[in-house]
């Protein structure tokens, strides 16, 4: 090894099993030392100093350093034979080492496979009761599928392909940008390293078709706004064969008349009359599972009191149970009385001490005590 290949890791002092933290604490400690402003005149530490700046250089890129971890210097020689004296071994190029290292990533791997098809998207809306009680729908939608007469080849029926002559049936090719070997997917097969001798007629030559296609689609019990449905293999058929994509069925739920909803929770608000919010009382509500929801009106109820009925809300979604009914309580008072209605509320008035109304009262007595406090 000559002077100039020194090993990257003895030069910044390293084990080979260093991470980056350590190379760069390495790199940055010799570097401080060997620094050609604090060795003015030293060209032994301009030399180091150059030396470890390369090292760093290389170690520093996870590609460039796995190159170095497997090759050693020759990872970054031009080819063999180039008045090295027989060092580092014969290559070819540099497009070679990182193919053997990283495959694909730098061009390996032979010629591109055909790509999966498309995944398609479907926006269905639905209601609350059928979110509720789930359903069994029909859909129809238009959608690449895989041609009939070629079976998704490209191919006119009796007729085959044969291998690419520019790229040799390898779906690649390769071209010199100075150091670096650069490879390219083959812009006549487009990476599938064949042609089509004859296309098809139905298809054109990609193997698939635009048509209808209907579907079954099952909705759950407890879906929500968001809830997406997968249909495996029902999205785009893929080119010349490959494996078609996936359907995805967002589902959107429409807003109901009566509930709001909160992930499992139902929410409704329900006006009452004032002698009902005084006296107390029961009323009925129908559920989204058609049955009658009783709720229970405690007297001296308030305008904003809500009341749960535990397990009337909707299912969990692919799981047990189901979550509350939450019922907001709005007093509303009478805007039109008859005059014997009237009456009553007056010589209700005349009989009120003040106590019938806690809220009302205390707010009171702090108004007299602010009059009170100004005089």
């Amino acid at each position: 090894m000559s002077a100039t290949e020194i090993d990257y890791y003895e030069l910044l002092e390293c084990e080979r099993t260093a991470d980056d933290k350590v190379l760069k604490s390495s790199y940055r400690r010799l570097a401080m030392r060997y620094h050609p402003d604090k060795n003015p005149g030293d060209s032994e530490a301009e030399a180091r100093f150059k030396q470890i700046s390369q090292a760093y250089e290389c170690l520093k890129d996870p590609q460039k350093r796995a190159a170095y971890d497997r090759y050693g210097h020759a990872a970054f020689q031009q080819g063999a034979g180039g008045g090295g004296g027989g060092q580092g071994a014969d290559f070819g190029d540099i497009g070679d080492i990182f193919e053997s290292i990283f495959g694909q990533a730098f061009g390996g791997g032979g010629r591109q496979q055909a790509r999966r098809g498309a995944d398609l998207r479907y926006d269905m809306e639905v209601s609350l009761d059928e979110a509720f009680h789930g359903k069994q729908t029909e859909i129809t939608i238009e959608v690449s599928q895989t041609c009939e007469p070629c079976h998704g080849s490209g191919a006119e029926p009796g007729t085959g392909k044969r291998g690419c002559s520019m790229c040799g049936g390898h779906g690649k090719v390769r071209a010199q940008q100075g150091f670096f070997m650069v490879e390219r997917t083959c812009p006549t097969c487009h990476g599938r390293g064949e042609v089509i001798e004859k296309p098809c007629r139905s298809c054109g030559g990609e193997g698939r078709v635009d048509k209808a296609q209907t579907l079954d689609v099952e909705i759950p019990p407890g879906v929500d706004s968001g809830t997406r449905i997968r249909l495996t293999g029902k999205g785009e058929a893929g080119p010349f064969g490959a494996p078609p994509g996936d359907l995805y069925i967002f589902l959107h739920v429409k807003r109901h008349r009566m509930f709001e909803r909160d992930a499992t929770t139902l929410l409704t608000k329900v006006p009452i009359t004032f002698t009902t919010a005084a006296l107390g009382g029961e009323i009925e509500i129908p559920g989204l599972d058609n049955q009658a929801i009783v709720i229970e009106i405690p007297a001296g109820i308030q305008s904003g009191k809500q009341l749960r009925k535990r397990g009337q809300g909707m299912p969990v979604l692919q799981g047990r149970g189901r979550g509350d009914l939450v019922v907001e309580i709005a007093v509303e008072t009478p805007t039109k009385l008859s005059a014997r209605q009237k009456e009553l509320i007056r010589e209700l008035q005349e009989t009120e001490t003040g106590d019938e109304c806690p809220q009302s009262k205390g707010f009171f007595d702090r108004i007299k005590d602010v009059w009170n406090d100004l005089t």
